[in-house]
C-alpha cells in the first residue's frame, strides 16, 4: 500500500523550513480529522521526527527517537494514532478508519524499527505489498476483492485487450457484423418498395393503377427480402453461438491456467466464491457482450448515421423535426446515466454479498449445525436476500418509469413528421407512400436513440466483468520461475542459509534461520504455536519466496529449480487434510495418476488404511463425498498419507501427519512411517513430541528463530525449550492417566457398593 503521499506546495514549504539537515523523509500519510472537522492534512515522518502539517502550517512536531508505545486505536467514527512522548500518551492525529487505518498500522511498526535503528545514518524505509482498497485518483472504494475502480478504469484499454484475445476466431466473430450490414441495407430498401406499392397500387394519386403483375412482384420482393433476412439471422445465430462458445472456452481456460500459476498469497487474498464468479459469471457476461450486444450496437449506430443523410436528402424540412426532442433526450440521458449506473452497481454489490454469504454458510455447514445456528443463518441469508430483492425491485420500478418516458419524448418528433406530412398530402404536395417511407426512416433514427437508454447498464456490467478478468490475467505471481529453470533430480540435501521471511515485509515470521539437513535424515520441527514451523515448510516447498537468505537443495538455489520439478519430487501430508470429490482410489493415486491398483493397495497398506477401506460399501471405489467429510478425521489422514507414499518422493513433508489418529492407530502409522522415511529426507512437524522419537535431529523454533538443534538426548541435556515442552507433555499425560485411574476406581467402588 502507499506510504509516501506527495505534500501540497504550502505544506512542503512548511516542512522544508522545519526539518533538520540530518533528517530524511521516510513516510508521508494524510490525516482527515482535526478539531472535530474534516480536513486534508498530512503527517510527515522522518528518521527522527513526526511533523503534522495542515494548509501550509506546522501544527506540531514529536520525536520518534525516544518515544514508545506507538499504536492505533479505533474510536467512535474515526481512528487515532498515538505515541508515548516524554512518558505521556499523546494523540498525534486522527483519520477516517476504513481508508487509512492499515497505513498507520504499518507506521506503528515503522516507528518501532526507526527507534531500533536510531544510530543508522540512512535507514531504509519499509514497504508493504497489501493491495489498496481505495482508488488513489477519485478516493472511491475499489470493487470488492479487486483493485478496480469502475469510475477511473481505462475503458479503451479494456477494449484493446479484449480485441487482442479474439485472435484466431475474429473471422467467425465478424460474421454477425457482416449480417448487420445486409440488415441495414434491407431496412432502407423495404420502406422504399412499400412506398412504391402504396403510391402506384394501393392509393395512386393519378387514378391509374399499375398492372397486377407489378404489385405481385413487389409482394414477392418484400417476402423474399424477409425470408433472406431470416435466413441470415439463423446463420448469424449459429455462428454467434459457435464463436461465443469458443471465446468463452478460451477465456475460461486461460483464466483457470492463470489461477493455477498464481502464488498462494494471491489466491488467499480472494474468496473461493469470488474466484469462481470470475471464471464462470464474468466470462459469461463478456461472451454475451461480444457476441450479442456488440453487433446490435453496430447495427444501431450504422442505421442512425445512414438514416439522417437519407432523410435530409429526401426532405430536409421534415428531417429537422427529428431533432426536436433529441437535445432534451440527450440531456436527460446524460443525467440519468450516473443514476442508473449507481443503482446497478448497488444491486451488484448486494447480490455479490448474498452469494458470498451462501458460499460461507455451505462451506461451514458442520459448524452451523454443531452450534445449532440454523435459524440464525436462515435469518441472515433472508435479510441479505431481501435487501438484494428490494434493490432489484426498486431498480425495476425506476427503470420502467424512466425509459418509457424517454421513449415518449423520442417519439414526439415522429408525431410532428406525421402532422406535417398529412398537411402536405391534403394540399396535394406529397404522396402517401413518400410519407410512409419518410416515417419509416425516421423510426430508424429513433430506434437507436431508444436503444441508447439500455447501453449504460450493459456497458457498465461488461466493463466491470472484463476488468475483474483482466486483473487476474495480468497479475504477476509472487513466486516465478527464472528464464531457464533447472529440472534436476533431487537427492534430498537441504541447506537453509540465513533466511528471513514475513508475510508482511515489515513483520518477519522467520528471522536469520539456518539449518543443514543431510540426504535421508529425518528432522523433527517443534516449537510453540506461531513460532514459524509451517512457514519454514512452505518456504522449502517454495509456496513463498524468502525475503533474505537462500534455500539450497543439493547445492542448487530452489529459485533456480522449476517449480514443477521441485514439487513433483516432494510428498506432502498437511495439517489440514483435504480429499477431492471422487473415489478413495482416485484420491490415493492423485499424486501419481497412472498408478496401478497394486501400487494403490501397497500404499494404503503402508499407511494402515487398507483394512478400513475394504470394509467400505464399495471398497476402493467408494465415493468419499465433498472434502471427504463422509469419513472420520483419522481415515482422511491415512488416505492423505497413502497419497504421499505412492508418490515415492525424495523429500517427505509431514505437517501434523498423525494429529487426528488415536493412540493405537498412531503406533501403526509410526511403524509405517519408520519404513517410509528410510533413504529419503523427511521434515516432520508435530506438537505431540512422542511422534518424533525416530527423528535423527530436532529443530526447535522460538519466535521465528532457531532456538535449539540436535538429537533428542542432546536437547534434553540442555534443559531448554525442548526440555520444557517434553516435561509439560509428560505432566499432561500423567494427569490424564491419573484422572482415568480415579474414574476407574470410582466405578469399581460403585459396583462393589451395589453388590
Amino acid at each position: 500500500m502507499k506510504l509516501m503521499y506527495d505534500l501540497p506546495a504550502d505544506d512542503k514549504a512548511a516542512f522544508d523550513a522545519a526539518v533538520g539537515s540530518d533528517e530524511k523523509l521516510m513516510y508521508c500519510l494524510p490525516f482527515t480529522i482535526y478539531e472535530n472537522k474534516f480536513v486534508k492534512g498530512y503527517m510527515a515522518f522522518t528518521n527522527k521526527t513526526m511533523y503534522k502539517l495542515l494548509e501550509g502550517k506546522l501544527l506540531g512536531t514529536w520525536p520518534i527517537i525516544g518515544s514508545s508505545d506507538f499504536k492505533t486505536e479505533v474510536m467512535y467514527g474515526c481512528c487515532g494514532f498515538y505515541a508515548k512522548v516524554d512518558g505521556a500518551t499523546t494523540l498525534i492525529c486522527q483519520f477516517v478508519s476504513g481508508r487509512d487505518l492499515p497505513r498507520y498500522a504499518v507506521i506503528v511498526k515503522a516507528c518501532e524499527i526507526l527507534n531500533e535503528q536510531k544510530d543508522e545514518k540512512s535507514p531504509t524505509p519499509i514497504t508493504n505489498s497489501t493491495p489498496e482498497r481505495f482508488c488513489p485518483v477519485c478516493n472511491r472504494p475499489y470493487i470488492n476483492a479487486t483493485t478496480i475502480c469502475p469510475y477511473c478504469m481505462d475503458k479503451k484499454e479494456i477494449y484493446k485487450k479484449l480485441f487482442a484475445m479474439t485472435k484466431g476466431i475474429r473471422l467467425m466473430m465478424s460474421f454477425p457484423f457482416l449480417v448487420a450490414v445486409f440488415s441495414v441495407i434491407f431496412q432502407f430498401v423495404v420502406p422504399y418498395i412499400e412506398g412504391q406499392a402504396i403510391d402506384k397500387y394501393i392509393n395512386p394519386s393519378s387514378g391509374i393503377h399499375g398492372p397486377m403483375s407489378g404489385f405481385i412482384a413487389i409482394v414477392i420482393a418484400i417476402v423474399s427480402i424477409d425470408l433472406f433476412q431470416r435466413a441470415l439471422g439463423v446463420l448469424q445465430g449459429r455462428f454467434s453461438a459457435i464463436a461465443g462458445n469458443k471465446f468463452t472456452l478460451m477465456l475460461k481456460t486461460v483464466l483457470y491456467e492463470k489461477l493455477q500459476s498464481l502464488s498462494l498469497s494471491s489466491i488467499q487474498r480472494r474468496t473461493t466464491g469470488d474466484l469462481m464468479g470470475r471464471v464462470n459469471s464474468d466470462t459469461s457476461v463478456m461472451q454475451g457482450f461480444v457476441t450479442n450486444q456488440l453487433p446490435t450496437y453496430f447495427i444501431q449506430i450504422v442505421t442512425f448515421f445512414i438514416s439522417l443523410p437519407v432523410l435530409a436528402f429526401m426532405n430536409w424540412k421534415m428531417c429537422l423535426f427529428i431533432f426536436v426532442p433529441i437535445p432534451l433526450v440527450v440531456l436527460i440521458t446524460s443525467k440519468v446515466w450516473d443514476f442508473v449506473r449507481n443503482r446497478n452497481r448497488k444491486l451488484w454489490v448486494l447480490s455479490t454479498r448474498t452469494g458470498y454469504l451462501l458460499h460461507d454458510i455451505l462451506n461451514g455447514i458442520r459448524v452451523v449445525k454443531g452450534f445449532g445456528m440454523e435459524e440464525y443463518e436462515i435469518e441472515r441469508f433472508k435479510e441479505s436476500s431481501i435487501k438484494s430483492s428490494n434493490q432489484s425491485e426498486s431498480n425495476a420500478k425506476v427503470f420502467d418509469t424512466i425509459f418509457p418516458l424517454l421513449g415518449l419524448l423520442i417519439r414526439i418528433g415522429s408525431y410532428f413528421i406525421l402532422l406535417y406530412g398529412y398537411m402536405m398530402i391534403f394540399r396535394g404536395k406529397m404522396e402517401l407512400g413518400f410519407l410512409h417511407q419518410i416515417n419509416s426512416y425516421a423510426n430508424m433514427v429513433y430506434a437507436p436513440l431508444m436503444y441508447i437508454t439500455f447501453i449504460p447498464r450493459n456497458i457498465s456490467n461488461f466493463l466491470t466483468s472484463a476488468s475483474k478478468v483482466f486483473e487476474i490475467l495480468e497479475e504477476e505471481p509472487d513466486v516465478q520461475d527464472i528464464g531457464l529453470p533447472l529440472d534436476i533430480s533431487i537427492e534430498g540435501e537441504i541447506d537453509v542459509k540465513n533466511i528471513t521471511f514475513g508475510y508482511e515485509s515489515y513483520n518477519p515470521v522467520l528471522e536469520n534461520v539456518s539449518v543443514r539437513i543431510e540426504p535421508g535424515e529425518m528432522i523433527g520441527i517443534v516449537g510453540h504455536s506461531g513460532s514459524g514451523k509451517s512457514t519454514l515448510i512452505n518456504l522449502i516447498m517454495r509456496l513463498y519466496d524468502v525475503n533474505e537468505g537462500a534455500i539450497m537443495i543439493d547445492d542448487v538455489n530452489i529459485k533456480d529449480i522449476s517449480q514443477t520439478a521441485l514439487r513433483s519430487q516432494m510428498g506432502v501430508v498437511l495439517q489440514e487434510t483435504f480429499l477431492f470429490s471422487g473415489t478413495v482410489q482416485d484420491n490415493i493415486r492423485y499424486s501419481k495418476p497412472f498408478a496401478t491398483e497394486e501400487e494403490v493397495i501397497r500404499a494404503a497398506r503402508a499407511a494402515n488404511a487398507h483394512d478400513f477401506i475394504i470394509n467400505l460399501p464399495e471398497g476402493y471405489n467408494t465415493l468419499v463425498g465433498e472434502k471427504g467429510y463422509s469419513m472420520s478425521g483419522g481415515e482422511r489422514q491415512r488416505i492423505a498419507i497413502a497419497r504421499a507414499i505412492i508418490h515415492d518422493p525424495k523429500i517427505l513433508i509431514l505437517d501434523e501427519a498423525t494429529a487426528s489418529l488415536d493412540t493405537e492407530t498412531e503406533k501403526l502409522i509410526q511403524d509405517a512411517l519408520t519404513k517410509l522415511v528410510k533413504n529419503r529426507t523427511t521434515l516432520a512437524i508435530a506438537h505431540r513430541l512422542s511422534t518424533l522419537r525416530n527423528a535423527d535431529k530436532l529443530l526447535v523454533l522460538d519466535h521465528g528463530r532457531v532456538a535449539e538443534f540436535g538429537t533428542h538426548s542432546e536437547l534434553l541435556a540442555l534443559k531448554g525449550i525442548y526440555w520444557k515442552l517434553v516435561m509439560a507433555q509428560r505432566k499432561m499425560s500423567q494427569d490424564v492417566e491419573r484422572t482415568q485411574a480415579e474414574k476407574h476406581s470410582e466405578k469399581q467402588t460403585a459396583a462393589a457398593a451395589a453388590k
